[in-house]
């Protein structure tokens, strides 16, 4: 497959230019009804669990491509250096292009429903300290995978586990307030409204729907978009990196952005870019070497050249940053501003990339500095803190 996805000349000719009539709206209509579904689960159980759901239907095509490359990478190692170019620019566009989109949406349909009213910055409930917190561990990890330059078997049950713990800790939160049902979209609010078991077969049936559809769709939308990508000139390495990720990304930032046009809903639009970031940096990593040890043939680890650690260390510096900028429990728009900024200067100028490194270090260090004089508060650890001691402590 990844030699579908590399000689696009050939998918090209084959993919049919039409399907993009059918495939857009359909990926954007599967997106709108699990969006639906997991704005509806959040009453049942938490929002944090409710997001981890439609994280997962919404990154199926993600995993599908980083599954393909992987297995093309066991049997030809010239094409190993491709695994690391897929997922650091997935975290990357997730990060640096979704996390802004999503402050700069929520800011524009402020700024027109309200005149006069500017958003200066998206502020966080204080469950969603689960999910920031979330993205700690595997980051921290990651310095341990670069340290040893592979990406082993052993990785993947690490990044499972602690993905796993993530999990068991979002089941422990409760559901959102009933109160709140009135905020939500007209459908969901229907769906609320039904009896227990009407209620709860609709949503599963939207969930499950919403994601088959998904995932059907996914595939020929995918190769129509990625042939016109090839017939543009994009090369290989780009086209990996930034033009896959950004089409399998595409379910998720339609529920991310639909949220964050009706601005209260913003926080819940990031929680959702969050929550996929957690699932790749845990799941998505831990599945490449399993699929790459099942191609070879044996227990194989991934082993990281320079150019992979480079990209690795720029995702993880980019990472570290936007979970300070979080940590704080706001996401403000100087904030949004830079990591746009930063990201798109490494797109245009991916020659720059070890340049970048240094400017968000230097941003990290200037962030520990205000956290050590007070100036800023890291509220994520006490928020999650007290949400661990009352809900998962107290109910082990």
């Amino acid at each position: 497959m990844l030699s579908e996805l590399k000689s696009l000349g050939a998918v090209s000719a084959k993919a049919k230019a039409l399907s993009a009539i059918w495939t857009f709206p359909s990926i954007i209509f599967s997106a709108l009804i699990i969006g639906w579904a997991a704005e509806a689960a959040q009453f049942l159980f938490s929002q944090g669990l409710a997001l981890a759901i439609l994280a997962w239907l919404q990154t199926l095509p993600e995993f599908a491509v980083e599954a393909v490359i992987a297995w093309e990478a066991g049997i030809d190692p010239e094409k190993v250096h491709l695994v690391t170019a897929n997922f650091t620019g997935s975290l990357r566009l997730l990060t640096g292009l979704a996390w802004p989109m999503i402050f700069f949406t929520a800011a524009f349909f402020r700024k027109r429903k309200q005149t006069g009213k500017r958003l200066v910055n998206i502020k966080l409930e204080g469950e969603h300290a689960i999910e920031v917190m979330g993205l700690l561990p595997p980051i921290g990890y990651f310095f341990v995978i670069l340290l040893k330059g592979t990406l082993s078997l052993f990785d993947s049950v690490v990044l499972t586990i602690m993905y796993l713990g993530y999990l068991f800790i979002l089941q422990k939160i409760p559901p959102q307030d009933q109160e709140k049902i009135e905020d939500v979209d007209k459908i969901p609010r229907m769906i609320l409204k039904m009896k227990p078991i009407p209620r709860n077969v609709t949503i599963a049936g939207l969930f499950l729907i919403g994601g088959f559809w998904l995932y059907f769709v996914a595939h020929p939308f995918l190769y129509s978009m990625l042939a016109l990508a090839t017939l543009l000139g994009v090369s290989n390495f780009v086209f990996v990196q930034w033009v896959a990720p950004f089409l399998s990304e595409f379910p998720e930032k339609v529920t991310a952005f639909n949220w964050a046009r009706k601005v209260k809903k913003a926080p819940m639009a990031l929680m959702n870019m969050v929550s996929s970031n957690i699932n790749q940096w845990t799941v998505l990593v831990a599945m490449i070497p399993i699929v790459y040890s099942i191609s070879r043939g044996e227990v194989s680890a991934i082993h990281f050249d320079h150019h992979q650690r480079i990209e690795i260390l720029l995702t993880m510096a980019q990472a570290i940053l936007g979970f300070l900028f979080l940590a704080n429990m706001e996401f403000r728009w100087y904030e949004a501003l830079g990591l746009f900024s930063l990201w798109f200067t490494q797109f245009i100028l991916p020659s720059w990339r070890e340049e970048i490194i240094f400017v968000y270090f230097l941003w990290i260090l200037i962030e520990l500095i205000f956290v050590f004089v007070g100036t800023k508060k890291l509220k994520a650890f006490t928020e999650f803190k007290a949400l661990f001691r009352l809900h998962v402590l107290k109910k082990t």
